[in-house]
C-alpha cells in the first residue's frame, strides 16, 4: 500500500515531504514490528543493540564508546547498560587504561540470550521481504545519501 492511503492524505506539498513523511511512518512500522521480536527476550531495542555491540567488541567498552557504535544516538546508555547489568546481561569491569573508570562487558548470559535471539534474525530480514537483493542495496545507498547530504 502506498503512504497516501497508509495515512489517508492525499496531497503532498512535493515528493520530498513525501518522502520525509514515508520514512517517518516506516520507521514507526519497523519499530512496532520489532518490538513484538524483543518483546520475546525481556530486551527493548536499545538492549539488544548494546548486547550486539558487546559481543562484536573483542575488549571491554566505556559507555561513550557504545554510545558512539549505537543506533539510537539520543539514547541514555548509562541507564540502559545498568539495566543489562541488573539483568546479568552485562557487567561493569575495572578499565586496564585507566583504573579510576569503569568498562562495560557481556556476561555469559548476555551471550546466551543473544544467541536465543539469533533464532529471530529471519523474523527481522522478513521486514523486508517485498524487496529484492538489489532493491535492499539500493535503498540502503539512498538512506546512506539522504544521511550523509547534511
Amino acid at each position: 500500500m502506498s503512504i497516501d492511503k497508509d495515512i489517508h492524505q492525499r496531497k503532498f506539498r512535493n515528493e520530498y515531504q513525501k518522502g520525509i513523511v514515508n520514512l517517518i511512518f516506516t520507521h514507526n512500522w519497523m519499530t512496532e514490528r520489532l518490538k513484538a521480536i524483543f518483546s520475546k527476550s525481556d530486551l527493548t531495542m536499545q538492549q539488544f543493540n548494546i548486547l550486539r555491540i558487546l559481543r562484536g567488541s573483542a575488549e571491554p567498552l566505556s559507555t561513550l564508546e557504545i554510545r558512539e557504535r549505537m543506533l539510537d544516538k539520543m539514547s541514555d546508555t548509562s541507564r540502559i547498560v545498568d539495566r543489562l547489568i541488573l539483568k546479568g546481561l552485562a557487567r561493569k569491569v575495572v578499565c586496564k587504561k585507566d583504573k579510576r573508570l569503569v568498562d562495560i562487558t557481556i556476561t555469559e548470559k548476555g551471550r546466551k540470550t543473544l544467541g536465543e535471539m539469533d533464532k529471530y534474525d529471519n523474523d527481522m530480514d522478513n521486514l523486508f521481504c517485498g524487496l529484492s537483493e538489489t532493491e535492499a542495496r539500493t535503498l540502503n545507498k539512498l538512506l546512506d545519501k539522504i544521511r550523509n547530504s547534511q
